[in-house]
């Protein structure tokens, strides 16, 4: 049992929101997200040892998986979403995992973080092994489908890292690589989708962009290695070739049609 007081459950630092008018509510909400950053930046050791270990799986060949319940999962589907597109990796790279499957991204399943067997089950269905490494999101540390899967990871000999809010949680215990953002009460009592949920995004996107850029998929600053999936996203791969290459808009937007890649477009050249 988890005795230490959560932190996320803390009473607000703020009475009566109801009472307060619109402006003062809107202006302490954001003072109180002006104070997530720094607490992100305490954690940065915590962060690189995890992302050092993400790299020394993914560079064997080994995959990321997120898994969370509620915000948390959802942010991890987020990120891992948006790897294949801006870094052009396969969508079997970084998996996202959430509590009650897919309909719980929109919609909340009653209780599907309380299963203690479904979130190594869920990792299961994807094959996962000792390759890859499982980092655990749950701002609270408490979460039973979160800590139980990786728990059983460990077991299992598979590395595992977390994204946690509450110091001295479960879910820090559980982890290899654990990463604590103590981001203090809510300003809304125990409402963790705020202060600790952008924490948690801030720190899912530290690790995804940092290992895609050291798996070299960014060249200076730029994706080059993006899906050309819409308009906008051609145009702004015109411009890198265009920057690149010094040659005309128009040449390099034929070059990158042919290609179907910036890198591959550039590297035509060389």
């Amino acid at each position: 049992m988890y005795k230490n007081k959560s932190i996320t459950e803390s009473e607000s630092s703020y009475r009566q929101l109801e009472k307060m008018s619109l402006s003062s509510l809107l202006k302490k909400i954001n003072k109180e997200d002006h104070t997530v950053p720094s607490a992100v930046r305490k954690s940065i050791p915590e962060i690189e040892k995890l992302v050092s270990a993400i790299l020394q799986q993914m560079k064997k060949g080994g995959r990321l998986f997120y898994i969370g319940a509620g915000t948390s999962g959802r942010l991890g589907i987020v990120d891992a979403s948006e790897c294949p597109p801006t870094f052009g990796v396969s969508r079997n790279k970084v998996i996202g995992l959430i509590a009650g499957g897919d309909k719980a991204i929109r919609k909340a399943v009653e209780h599907a973080e309380d299963n203690i067997r479904q979130g190594w089950n869920d990792l299961l269905s994807y094959k996962v092994n000792t390759g890859d490494l499982v980092v655990g999101i749950a701002a609270s540390g408490t979460t039973p489908y979160v800590v139980a899967a990786l728990r059983k990871c460990n077991s299992k000999g598979i590395p595992t890292g977390c994204i946690t809010c509450n110091p001295g949680s479960p879910l820090q215990k559980a982890a290899k690589y654990p990463v604590v953002a103590a981001v203090g009460p809510e300003f809304v009592t125990g409402s963790s989708r705020m202060k600790a949920g952008t924490a948690q995004k801030l720190i899912l996107n530290m690790i995804s962009t940092s290992v895609m850029i050291k798996l070299g998929h960014v060249k200076g600053n730029r994706m080059v290695d993006m899906r050309l999936t819409n308009e906008k996203l051609i145009k702004r791969g015109t411009r890198m070739i265009v920057t690149e290459l010094k040659i005309t808009p128009d040449k390099a937007r034929t070059l990158l049609l042919k290609y179907k890649s910036v890198r591959k477009a550039i590297d035509s050249f060389s």
